[in-house]
C-alpha cells in the first residue's frame, strides 16, 4: 500500500508586529479558534496564504530594495512574488486583527480580498517590512505552507489597537516576550520568536530557513 504524496506547500506570509513604545518589547499574538483544521487553539502571529490580488495591489511605498532582494531569493518568480508576499502579510494581518499597516491613499480594486482594506482610505505600506524567517510545513500534514515571516515596528500602524477581525482568531493581544513564550505555541512560532528576540541584540544574524528533508529538520539560511 503506497502512501499519498505530500501536499505541495502554498506560498504564505506572516507578520510579527513588535511594540517598543513603553516598557519591555511586546509582540502581537492571536489564538486560532477551536475546531480550525490547522493548529486550533494555538497562539500564532497573524498571516495566511497568498492571493492573486496580492500581486496587483497598489502600495503607498514599495519594499526596501534589500528586503525585496532577500525575500526574492530562490523563488521562480522572484521579485514579483516577493512583493506579493509582503502585501499578503499586510492584508492577512488586517483581516485577522483589523490593524492597518498603511498610509492614507486611494486606489481602485475589484478584488474582494483587498476592498475592505482599501475602504479604510489607506494603501498598504511595504517599506517597513523586514524578512526574519522562512519555513516550510513538514510533509504529510493536512495543510502545508511555504511561509515567509516579516517583522514591522508597531509605530507604522495606523492604530495599535486590534479589533475582532475576521473571526479566525478568537483573541488578539500584546504580550511581552516572556508572556508569549508561556503560551501554547506551534514549534515554528516558538523558534521564530526566539530568533527575533536574539535579533534585537544582534541584527546581523542570518535569516533562518526551516525545512524538512527525508523527515529530518534542517535549519539553513535564506
Amino acid at each position: 500500500m503506497t502512501s499519498a504524496p505530500a501536499l505541495r506547500p502554498k506560498h504564505a506570509a506572516t507578520l510579527l508586529i513588535l511594540r517598543r513604545d513603553a516598557g519591555p518589547l511586546r509582540v502581537l499574538m492571536g489564538r486560532r479558534v477551536r475546531g480550525h483544521a490547522f493548529m486550533p487553539d494555538k497562539w500564532v502571529f497573524p498571516g495566511g496564504r497568498i492571493a492573486p490580488a496580492d500581486y496587483r495591489v497598489a502600495a503607498a511605498r514599495p519594499p526596501a530594495p534589500d528586503q525585496l532582494a532577500l525575500t526574492a531569493r530562490a523563488c521562480a518568480d522572484c521579485q514579483r512574488r516577493a512583493r506579493a508576499l509582503m502585501a499578503t502579510a499586510i492584508r492577512e494581518t488586517f483581516e485577522e486583527t483589523g490593524l492597518i499597516l498603511g498610509q492614507p491613499g486611494q486606489a481602485a480594486s475589484r478584488s474582494p480580498n483587498w476592498q475592505p482594506f482599501l475602504n479604510t482610505g489607506h494603501l498598504p505600506d511595504l517599506a517597513p517590512l523586514r524578512l526574519v524567517g522562512r519555513a516550510i510545513t513538514p510533509p504529510l500534514r493536512s495543510r502545508r505552507f511555504d511561509a515567509r515571516f516579516f517583522t514591522v515596528d508597531a509605530r507604522h500602524l495606523a492604530s495599535p489597537h486590534p479589533t475582532s477581525g475576521s473571526g479566525e482568531l478568537d483573541e488578539v493581544a500584546w504580550f511581552t516576550i516572556e508572556e508569549a513564550e508561556a503560551l501554547d505555541l506551534p514549534s515554528i512560532t516558538r523558534a521564530l520568536l526566539a530568533d527575533v528576540t536574539a535579533r534585537e541584540h544582534d541584527p546581523s544574524r542570518p535569516v533562518p530557513y526551516h525545512r524538512f528533508d527525508h523527515g529530518q529538520h534542517r535549519l539553513l539560511s535564506v
